[in-house]
């Protein structure tokens, strides 16, 4: 439930009696923005090293994100500090790192650099051992549960559309075609939304923030996370290009046996369409339910990679004709899918700093 305005000015003054509490000073606290989850987070103006969090324990885990934090910083991978918390409030004084985002930094000459950087970030996190690891397995009733908000929030809250008994069959095929793809895959330790918005950048090299949704999960999902962003579309030769130095890196690892290059494609595309029919949702989710309607702008760019596994495989066929069919028309024809200007393949331009996630 989203909470309202009230009590998050009710929740901020806490956090910043809290603040002081814990530094002995008056602290005042300065938006930074949000993100996708209910999280908000404020600069201290008297304090600038440091970041206060509210992450309010009702739909955010605070313990579980300072146990993924020690695992990520025993591999070397480089995450905030944690200064100070309260896990039963939702509270929590962290390093700032700054706010520089990988997404405001890549361009045509940056971008071999920094996603070489990532993708050995991205290896280090996916060689963490998983047994004993106290995150969450991925499995299929978790990503069943996941590609059911595309149904249910994309395709019947946001387009409106009611589905026929044969179509919600041809849904339930698809889905369970990508869950039996997923679960064959190498399991690995898993960020789960492994991007652009949510690595910083400290002189070049990542810094990996919202990670305490970790789980256990298919080798190629944080790869096509980073590689197939729904916030900016790299070029579809780099993507190719940098999946199979990936699959390279992680074969030498020891994550996963030799396969061909077509097979590693096949699982990263068949991973990314899952993940994407689900972000399908989660927009859609964000914009209805949560009043943040600025998520329906990148829905254009989603349904790009949708459409792009889905030619290019004859197995899933059926549902690509439904979907050019039956879904596309109703996104045409949205003023979010004609205003976007997001429809092509290009290096974005540096953004703007202390732009929100």
């Amino acid at each position: 439930m989203v909470a309202t305005n009230q009590e998050q000015d009710q929740r901020r003054a806490a956090l910043a009696r809290w603040v002081s509490g814990v530094l002995a000073r008056d602290c005042q606290l300065v938006a930074l923005g949000g993100d996708a989850g209910a999280r908000r987070y404020f600069t201290l103006a008297q304090q600038p090293a440091l970041l206060a969090v509210d992450a309010p324990p009702e739909s955010e885990n605070t313990a579980q994100f300072m146990r993924v934090a020690d695992m990520l910083r025993q591999r070397g991978i480089r995450v905030p500090e944690v200064q100070a918390a309260d896990a039963e409030k939702g509270f929590l004084l962290v390093e700032h790192l700054g706010q520089t985002l990988l997404a405001d930094a890549v361009t045509v000459d940056t971008a071999p650099l920094l996603y070489g950087e990532a993708l050995f970030t991205l290896l280090g996190m996916a060689q963490i051992p998983t047994a004993g690891a106290q995150v969450p397995v991925y499995d299929r009733a978790f990503v069943l549960r996941e590609l059911e908000i595309f149904r249910q929030w994309f395709v019947s809250q946001l387009l409106g559309i009611t589905l026929s008994d044969a179509e919600q069959l041809l849904c339930d095929s698809l889905f369970e075609l990508l869950a039996q793809a997923a679960l064959t895959q190498p399991q690995v330790f898993m960020h789960r939304d492994y991007h652009s918005r949510n690595i910083l950048l400290l002189e070049q090299r990542p810094a990996v923030i919202d990670f305490q949704d970790a789980v256990i999960g298919p080798v190629t999902y944080d790869l096509v996370s980073l590689l197939k962003d729904c916030y900016l579309k790299l070029p579809a030769a780099d993507r190719r290009r940098w999946a199979l130095v990936y699959g390279d890196l992680a074969r030498d690892a020891g994550l996963i046996d030799p396969p061909s290059a077509e097979a590693f494609l096949r699982d990263f595309d068949w991973m990314g369409l899952q993940r994407h029919l689900k972000v399908l949702g989660i927009f859609a989710r964000l914009a209805l339910r949560d009043n943040k309607p600025r998520y329906l702008n990148d829905l254009p760019r989603v349904l790009g990679y949708v459409l792009e596994v889905l030619d290019g495989y004859t197995e899933l066929s059926d549902f690509g004709h439904w979907f050019r069919a039956r879904i596309m028309p109703a996104c045409e024809q949205s003023d979010w899918f004609l205003q976007s200007g997001l429809h092509s393949t290009a290096y974005p331009a540096p953004a703007a700093q202390g732009e929100s996630p």
